[in-house]
């Protein structure tokens, strides 16, 4: 690639303790956690609202905040929050049993301003329509800040500390540290609300099986679900595999390759004799599961999560399954705690099986440390989010949004006690 250097002033933004870039929740709840306890923090997002995944790509479930067997809750905090403050405004549904595939349902267009409500509560300087593109650093080489983009140009944000909620890990990769990435990324997949949904004579799956090939349509995991209390229906059935979304080109082909399924969908839906579905909303990001990882102290193995193994430095309770979105195969592998194994794909019945013996005692739960969001060869850099250093199969469970709303919270608790206590995120 051809480059040009120039020479360019940057003003200064913001002078904080502590600055998150990237607006998910994970990076809302790190931030609003340090700032409750005393920092003054700044959060930069690109988009021109905070909730990542749950907002922009549109996915509207938080997973189960209960043990395996339903009997006693185990997460709490601001995922417990958001949800009571939802419910105040009639704006989330809950499962009515233990349900492995959702707890609660979420109007994500009210989740955006509750994000908003609690970041100007905490006294928190946001930036939206801005970027984080290189880091700064002292005349001693330390990290000291943030340079961004946004409406104004290139600026720059001071801070002590800093907090990688980018997912992709841009900032980690900005201060120079090489990513490593699993054999197999779990592919994207593009959402869609739409009204006018029809009632089924036969599965979904199978329309789309038949004309999979004609619309040229790589083959996933088929979900959706009605909107709480509205009659909009959030569809999941797209997949654009073998691209790495941390690259700028594959990321552009992959938003339009998503939202060409999408109508492709609609299409194979009218064909087969249904009202078309109406189009009400598509996603302003595509729903990216995975890009590059961290190298960090300890990455989180499937055997620490299968055999629910307990970490000092537990920085999140879970038990969402291994929820394995294949490249090549369609379909989706599960593993569960209690020993079960399915895999789930269009057009046929689930493959279901053990992966050990069922007979055994299972995990009530399982845990991540705080080890495995911080990564190695900095003092003042930890992250929060999907780049965590997990294998493909912890990967698999820790990267739903509950176990990382935890990790945000942890993260942000972290970033305040090392600031207090003027010292690195390695010392533990």
């Amino acid at each position: 690639m051809k480059s040009i250097t120039t020479n360019v002033n940057l003003p200064i933004l913001a002078d904080v303790d502590i600055c998150v870039a990237g607006g998910s929740c994970t990076g809302v709840f790190a931030a609003v956690t340090a700032a409750r306890l005393g920092a003054r923090v700044a959060i930069i997002e690109p988009q021109n609202r905070f909730g990542g995944t749950a907002v922009a790509s549109l996915v509207c479930y938080w997973h189960s905040l209960f043990t395996l067997d339903g009997s006693r809750q185990i997460i709490a905090g601001m995922t417990q929050e958001i949800i009571d403050r939802l419910s105040d405004r009639n704006a989330v549904e809950l499962a009515a049993d233990n349900n492995p595939d959702w707890y609660a349902r979420l109007n994500t267009e009210e989740l955006a301003i509750e994000l908003d409500e609690l970041i100007q509560e905490a006294g928190i300087l946001p930036f939206l329509h801005t970027r984080a593109v290189d880091v700064l650093r002292d005349a001693d080489g330390r990290l000291c800040g943030m340079i961004t983009a946004g409406k104004g140009g290139l600026g720059a944000i001071r801070a002590g500390y800093l907090i990688d909620a980018t997912g992709d890990g841009d900032v980690c990769a900005a201060a120079g540290m090489k990513m490593w990435r699993n054999v197999e990324l779990q592919p994207p997949t593009a959402c869609a609300r739409l009204s006018s949904w029809p009632q089924f004579k036969r599965p979904l799956g199978e329309l789309i099986h038949e004309a999979a090939r004609e619309f040229n349509l790589p083959e996933g995991f088929i979900w959706g679900t009605f909107l709480p209390h509205s009659p909009s229906y959030l569809l999941a059935g797209t997949k654009i595999p073998g691209a790495d979304l941390s690259e700028p080109e594959a990321l552009t082909a992959a938003e339009l390759e998503g939202r060409r399924q999408l109508r492709a969908i609609q299409d194979i839906i009218a064909r087969a004799g249904y009202t078309r579905p109406v189009l009400e909303a598509l996603p302003s990001l595509i729903g990216i599961r995975e890009t590059r990882h961290i190298h960090s102290l300890y990455r989180l193995t499937t055997d620490d999560l299968l055999s629910g193994r307990r970490f000092a430095d537990a920085a999140a309770r879970g038990t969402y399954r291994i929820d394995i979105h294949s490249q090549k195969r369609a379909g989706t592998r599960f593993l569960y705690l209690d020993g079960r194994e399915v895999f789930s794909a269009p057009n046929r019945p689930p493959e279901t099986g053990f992966w050990r013996d069922p007979q055994l005692p299972a995990p009530e739960y399982y845990e991540i440390p705080l080890r495995s969001s911080i990564p190695t060869g900095f003092d003042n850099l930890i992250t929060a989010g999907r780049m965590l250093d997990a294998d493909t199969g912890a990967f698999g469970a820790a990267r739903v949004m509950v176990n990382l709303n935890q990790i945000g919270e942890a993260v942000g608790a972290a970033a305040f006690r090392a600031l207090s206590e003027n010292r690195p995120f390695s010392a533990g």
